[in-house]
């Protein structure tokens, strides 16, 4: 019992750091695909009892950066742009359906950081980020329970942050390992 204790405590402490180390990767914020790769490489490597650390962190870094990081980074943090700019149109002024578009949006934004997250973990060396892009579009919207799960990975980095602000860096573990286990889970049956 006290073994499967700490084997677990471990994974929940590998999670934590490896948020950290995703956090301050992504402090430009057009490195958060590749950090987030990273991320989901070293806790993939290290629940598969593969030898990891943060030298092998860092050049999946690199290498995610290399495949077309840099270049979603951009196009997410754009995305994420409009959004923000549509939502304060909205709030600003009363147009009819601007609470529908507001919703619209916050969904879009949902699904385009499901989406991100997806493809994060999907990553591996070698692969172009324009490749893994559209598959983890259709898998946040055809797996609704896996990407559920990734938004219940969200909202805990949401709640650490109201609660204290510097508990949001490790939690950002906790979300790629949601996402891992979203990406892992059997896939939805077909209907018969």
């Amino acid at each position: 019992m006290r073994a499967m204790f700490l084997a677990r405590f471990a994974v929940f402490a590998e999670c934590l750091l490896v948020g950290v180390w995703i956090t301050v990767a992504a402090l430009p914020l057009v490195t958060l695909p590749a950090a987030l790769a990273a991320g989901a490489a070293h806790l993939r490597r290290w629940t598969d009892d593969e030898e990891t650390g943060l030298r092998s962190f860092l050049a999946d870094l690199r290498r995610a950066l290399r495949g077309g990081g840099w270049s979603a980074g951009l196009g997410y943090g754009a995305a994420l742009a409009l959004v923000g700019t549509d939502l304060l149109f909205v709030r600003a002024l009363p147009v009819p359906g601007g609470r529908a578009a507001g919703t619209l949006a916050i969904l879009a934004a949902l699904w385009l950081t499901v989406t991100l997250l997806r493809a994060a973990t999907a990553w591996r060396p070698g692969r172009r980020w324009r490749a893994l892009l559209a598959p983890a579009a259709r898998r946040a919207l055809r797996d609704p329970a896996g990407s559920l799960l990734v938004v219940c990975g969200l909202a805990v980095i949401v709640a650490s942050a109201w609660f204290s602000a510097p508990l949001a860096l490790p939690a950002v573990g906790i979300l790629v390992a949601s996402t891992l286990a979203a990406e892992r889970r059997r896939p939805p049956r077909a209907a018969a």
